[in-house]
């Protein structure tokens, strides 16, 4: 690569950071902000100075290794997809297409090249034994925007730059840089929302470092926040506050909504939720009474007993009123690549509850099954049982809940292959590990997360560093994987066509098909005469057209529907090439009704499944809460998935790995801030050091995820060297929430008490 400053956008969350990297005599001198990206403007987090940390990792795979008696060995690439392909192909024939099943990590989404060729890879396997991260996370509000508006990944996104209220449950964007939120320099923002005169609310079991700079903060109880946004449901009605906006012509059911809202009057869920009745009416009037406003809830309502109908009712509370399809509300972005109606006009929507898992009878969504169903799936014995099984860049060991559990079932696995670049809690299990290059050896554009970035932009990085001699990008992995396994199916040869569609995919690569999208989505075509000449036919076509006739997905795709006075020629990857600070599209701007994709063109405001859901919430009412410890999780603006810890400049500093628990718990059970206390859940204990504060709320205590490096055969050592403890440990994994299938990560009982070790200590 040669000397000087080069621009791309960090990949270790979602915020879409710009970042200009000093190359110098080959190696990385510094990161910085791009002053220049349209969408970060120079501000980078903590996360995209370890870039360089993670692409000079010495503990980083750079070559197939296999397990031997004699531990790892490194073997060749084509015996390792000789090995790998071979015993996949074992497993499936005798023991039929469901013995495999394959997990896919988080860090694929933000990946082009990955998520092009997992596709093919997935019907080479033919399992429907298929898992992601996704029913860890973002579960419900993928389900809610299927039932809602028509298609599982068409997400609100919040206005947060003209907003002049901004709500926030379950949420903490100061770390996170949003989530399914892509903002960076949050704090800016924030910032500016406060400069103009608005307001910033936090209701969260912990005071984040969000919450210390709200203007108003409220202390809920774990699992409680579908509780209280139905009570702020239920005073829209009563108060008669209720007002969709620009929205009204479009909901549908909004009578059932104020039925199902009837019990849940503040009165009646205050004591479960922590929160006063009239605090409740007064979050639901200002949200009701303040033109521009959003309210956003993420990872706190979404891994939760109630993760599904907290998530809907988010919606539902913004669209009664009058936030939705808004300027400084919620609004639906336009991205340059619109996956959202190329899918729908694919017929790729979404489906949920097609079928159901072998052993706890528990839903499908997209084709997968919960994540927290892995283990049993393994572990049980009869017809469809998981034998082989697939990692892609995911260390569920360490994310899923019982992880000890799922430690024992990978043990005893007929064979598991890992596409990773780490031996990790995970990978150790497996039988061969084929690493992909990094991330700054492969070019990037951001598919996925651009579709929730708060501004409308487009960046194209190519590769930083020429890949070493002898590697391959994951998609090579995938597709070189996909077309052995194909030939072996087929009795060792293809179709003509197959075999040229895969020598073709092999020589060109992942970027050609991003050039094509780029070149026929939104903004792709010629502004100027090819705008004047066509548009008026456009307009006549979208006058003509029934409201929900498909040809108008394939006008909306039309580049020549956007009032866009970009690049003289359009979008294409030549052009983000000729801009590579990035290309601003434009603010979120309202969209509605043409980005529905509902089957009568109409928001569904009482989905039946969410209604039928309401009578487990009931039961919660006359429920005593107990007073059993609540755990839940919480993220670092330097730390986000347990691959990151291997940085040294990540988890340098205090200790972060620790269990913050209210000093009035504290003295109860006799701990002090640095003592080792321990946590007992799901059959599981873990022993960890001792935070003691006033930012939780009583009985609640907090353990940040990702950790517990400490297991035998990891390969960092850095990570290793801060192990810390796993929240997963002791986490059951049989507690879902009913409606979504999501894992209940926050909000499980445990019980806490002095260390036994420390206790004894004190005592001599």
């Amino acid at each position: 690569m040669e000397n000087g400053t080069h621009f791309r956008t960090c990949h270790l969350c979602e915020a879409l950071c710009g970042v200009a990297i000093t190359v110098k005599d080959g190696r990385i001198d510094s990161i910085k902000g791009d002053e220049n990206d349209p969408l970060s403007q120079g501000h980078i987090c903590p996360k995209a100075t370890a870039l360089q940390d993670l692409h000079e990792d010495p503990d980083r795979l750079r070559r197939p290794i296999r397990k031997t008696g004699d531990g790892w060995q490194e073997i060749s690439w084509d015996e390792a997809f000789d090995l790998v392909a071979n015993r996949l192909h074992q497993v499936r024939s005798q023991h039929g297409r469901n013995s495999i099943g394959v997990y896919l990590g988080n860090p694929n989404v933000h990946n082009h090249g990955s998520l092009v060729a997992t596709m093919p890879f997935l019907r080479a396997i033919g399992s429907q034994n298929r898992f992601s991260a996704t029913s860890n996370d973002q579960l419900p509000h993928m389900l809610t925007s299927l039932e809602m508006f028509g298609h599982q990944i068409l997400f609100p996104i919040p206005d947060i730059d003209h907003t002049d209220l901004f709500m926030c449950i379950g949420a903490n964007p100061m770390a996170s840089n949003g989530s399914l939120m892509s903002v960076p320099d949050v704090r800016g923002r924030l910032k500016s929302l406060k400069q103009r005169g608005g307001k910033l609310i936090v209701i969260d079991p912990r005071r984040t470092e969000t919450a210390k700079v709200a203007d108003e903060f409220h202390f809920i109880r774990p699992g409680s926040d579908a509780l209280l946004l139905m009570a702020m449901v239920h005073t829209l009605f009563d108060e008669d506050l209720v007002d969709p906006g620009p929205a009204e012509r479009l909901v549908k059911d909004i009578d059932l909504l104020r039925l199902a809202s009837v019990p849940y009057t503040p009165e009646a869920v205050s004591h479960h939720t922590g929160i006063e009745p009239e605090t409740i009416r007064d979050l639901a009037r200002q949200l009701a009474k303040t033109r521009k406003a959003a309210l956003y809830s993420r990872m706190g309502t979404s891994t939760q007993a109630f993760g599904g109908l907290a998530t809907w009712l988010t919606y539902c509370l913004n669209i009664l009123t009058g936030k939705l399809d808004t300027v400084g509300g919620l609004l639906f972005t336009q991205p340059a690549i619109d996956l959202v109606t190329l899918g729908a006009m694919s017929g790729q929507k979404g489906h949920f509850d097609k079928r159901r898992s072998r052993v706890r009878d528990l839903p499908e969504f997209a084709g997968e099954y919960p994540a927290s169903t892995m283990a049993e799936e393994m572990l049980t014995p009869g017809d469809g049982q998981i034998r082989a099984f697939v990692t892609v860049a995911g260390n569920p060991v360490l994310s899923n809940p019982n992880g000890r559990r799922l430690d024992k079932a990978l043990e005893g696995l007929d064979f598991m292959v890992s596409v990773d670049y780490y031996l990790n809690e995970t990978t150790r299990h497996a039988d061969v590990i084929l690493p992909p290059t990094a991330a700054l050896e492969r070019s990037h554009y951001d598919l996925i997360f651009n579709m929730f970035a708060v501004r409308n932009v487009a960046k194209f990085s190519d590769a930083l560093f020429q890949p070493a001699e002898d590697t391959r990008h994951d998609w090579q992995i995938l597709l070189e994987l996909t077309h052995r396994l194909e030939k072996l199916r087929k009795g060792g040869r293809l179709p003509l066509r197959s075999e040229l569609g895969w020598r073709t995919f092999k020589q060109l690569g992942p970027d050609p098909i991003l050039d094509m999208l780029l070149r026929t989505g939104p903004y792709g075509a010629s502004t100027g005469p090819a705008r004047k000449f066509l548009q008026p036919a456009v307009d006549l076509v979208m006058d003509v057209l029934p409201e929900r006739h498909p040809l108008r997905a394939l006008v909306r795709l039309s580049p020549v529907n956007r009032e866009w006075n970009g690049l003289a020629k359009g979008l294409s990857l030549a052009a983000l090439r000729d801009n590579p600070h990035g290309v601003d599209l434009g603010a979120l701007q309202p969209s509605l009704p043409d980005r529905l994709f509902t089957r009568d063109g109409l928001i569904q405001m009482a989905p039946r499944r969410f209604l039928q859901d309401l009578g487990r919430l009931h039961e919660a009412l006359s429920t005593d809460p107990g007073d059993d410890f609540l755990l839940i999780g919480r993220r670092h603006v330097r730390s986000n998935n347990s691959w990151m810890h291997n940085s040294r400049r990540l988890v340098k500093g205090k200790e972060r790995c620790t269990l913050i628990i209210h000093r009035q718990d504290a003295d109860r059970i006799g701990l002090r801030a640095g003592d080792m206390a321990e946590v007992r859940g799901a059959g599981q204990q873990i022993v960890l050091p001792v935070e003691i504060n006033e930012d939780i709320m009583p009985g609640v205590v907090s353990i940040p995820h990702g950790w517990g490096h400490d297991r035998e055969g990891v390969g960092q050592s850095v990570a290793q060297s801060h192990a810390g403890t796993s929240i997963n440990d002791v986490l059951a994994d049989d507690q879902i929430d009913q409606l979504s299938g999501t894992s209940v990560l926050n909000g499980q009982s445990v019980s806490i008490k002095a260390w036994q070790a420390q206790t004894s200590r004190q005592s001599a």
